[in-house]
């Protein structure tokens, strides 16, 4: 019974771990399907964390700290599709910028506006995204043996943005392979001279892909310090912009697949807390930071091992040059 308990907090601490990487993911496959490639999802990221932590601890309302999160996201998915589509700049440089001024510029805001080196102040339970607990949770986590405490445990008890980012996969996957957006979308991404040729504006395809993407970037941001965490913390992505893009390249474009992967990187991340003082067999008591380092030596891995044999969307990368 005690392993069972172990697994059900496990499951729910990997659920709960792996919702930003679910939404940056997201992010990442509807820009890079239409040909951008996006390494600025950590940087959406963060100054999404930041503007939602500032707007709610300011206004007392979490809603609109994720408004402020979103139009943050945006408005930086917007300065890396100027640069990349329109002027049709280096996509990698494009996103690294973006990195870099989120870095800086969240610090710089925070210490002007808080005095806190960086952070936003604490922000109160009528401040955040608070867990809600499901109808029949505990009646149900009483009387049913397994599933009863698998629903009690482990579905219900999260805020609604955790939820939310499992529709978003779901919505991720019916809009590109079940809408007529999403075929031109990906057809983009593939042959954007077929689609020129039709009649349909490539340029604005790719600023709508890169826009959906700093939409979720937002929500990931918001998750992040107003659901997950209590305030913002100076660079408080920790580098899970760039574990989401591996994600999209392990699981090959796919929403399904990234799922998986985020919740495997989710679930590595649950390890840390979850292995401190347990002793393992033969073994004994591992390092907490052992179980740290699990996600990004597993990104490494998973990049060297598998970005050879994933197919990337052929025009990725590659400005969009129309023929004459």
């Amino acid at each position: 019974m005690e392993w069972f308990n172990w697994i059900l907090s496990s499951a729910d601490s990997t659920l709960r771990l792996a919702v930003p990487l679910i939404f940056a993911a997201m992010a990442g496959i509807f820009s890079e399907r239409a040909g951008v490639v996006d390494i600025g999802l950590e940087g959406k990221m963060l100054f999404a964390a930041f503007a939602a932590a500032a707007v709610s601890y300011v206004t007392g309302n979490p809603w609109l700290g994720l408004l402020a999160a979103i139009a943050g996201s945006m408005m930086l998915a917007l300065v890396h599709g100027y640069a990349s589509i329109t002027q049709k700049g280096d996509q990698i440089i494009s996103g690294l910028a973006v990195n870099f001024f989120a870095s800086g510029m969240t610090i710089t805001l925070g210490h002007a506006w808080f005095q806190r080196g960086g952070q936003t102040p604490t922000l109160h339970n009528d401040q955040r995204f608070l867990p809600a607990e499901l109808p029949g949770a505990e009646w149900l986590g009483d009387t049913i043996p397994v599933i009863g405490p698998l629903y009690r445990d482990v579905i219900s008890g999260h805020n609604i943005l955790v939820y939310l980012a499992f529709i978003a996969v779901i919505i991720t996957w019916w809009v590109l392979f079940r809408t007529r957006f999403g075929l031109r979308l990906r057809a983009v991404g593939e042959e954007p001279n077929a689609i020129d040729t039709a009649g349909i504006s490539v340029v604005w395809l790719r600023y709508r892909a890169v826009l959906i993407a700093g939409l979720l970037c937002g929500l990931a941001g918001a998750y992040l310090s107003t659901a997950q965490n209590a305030a913002f913390g100076k660079e408080m992505t920790a580098g899970q912009g760039y574990i989401a893009l591996a994600a999209v390249i392990f699981g090959k474009w796919q929403p399904r697949n990234a799922l998986l992967a985020c919740l495997l990187f989710g679930f590595l991340s649950a390890l840390e807390t979850r292995m401190q003082g347990v002793s393992i067999p033969l073994i004994g008591v591992l390092p907490t930071q052992l179980f740290s380092a699990l996600p990004y030596v597993l990104t490494v891995v998973l990049l060297a091992g598998f970005i050879g044999k994933a197919v990337a969307p052929k025009a990725i990368g590659r400005p969009y040059e129309k023929e004459r």
